[in-house]
């Protein structure tokens, strides 16, 4: 998986199918977002609610599917981060299932104050490590 420094595993279970026997839709976001949150672990102590002193909502989702995904199936997930600006940045996800393109897809996350309720700048440290693990 070119161009991606981290990768996480998942194999696809019953509540990840729907009525057509493959993948849903809304089970693809249930795997980007654990992969999202084995990323962030990896690059210090963050959680999707910490990025100490902050954490970060999904304002949209872009998703691309390119062949279907059934049960047992082993998926290679994956992430990377771009586009640092201010408050926010692009996570970009790709999944494979031995080798072979599954899906793309892409989030926006804007950090966000849950005790405020606003947005807010990135955390200094966590721009730091998204930097130094992204050669940004």
């Amino acid at each position: 998986m070119e161009n991606f420094l981290f990768q996480f595993t998942y194999r696809v279970g019953v509540a990840d199918i729907n009525y057509g026997g493959h993948v849903a839709n809304s089970a693809v976001l249930n795997f980007f977002q654990d992969a999202r949150i084995a990323y962030l672990a990896t690059l210090g102590p963050y959680t999707e609610i910490d990025l100490g002193g902050c954490g970060i909502i999904m304002p949209e989702a872009h998703v691309y599917f390119r062949k279907e995904m059934f049960l047992g199936d082993q998926l290679s997930i994956g992430v990377k981060s771009r586009q640092l600006k201010r408050s926010s940045w692009m996570m970009e996800y790709r999944i494979e299932r031995d080798g072979e393109l599954t899906v793309e897809g892409e989030t926006p996350l804007l950090c966000f104050n849950y005790q405020t309720r606003k947005s807010c700048r990135i955390p200094a440290a966590i721009r730091s490590a998204l930097t130094a693990f992204e050669s940004l």
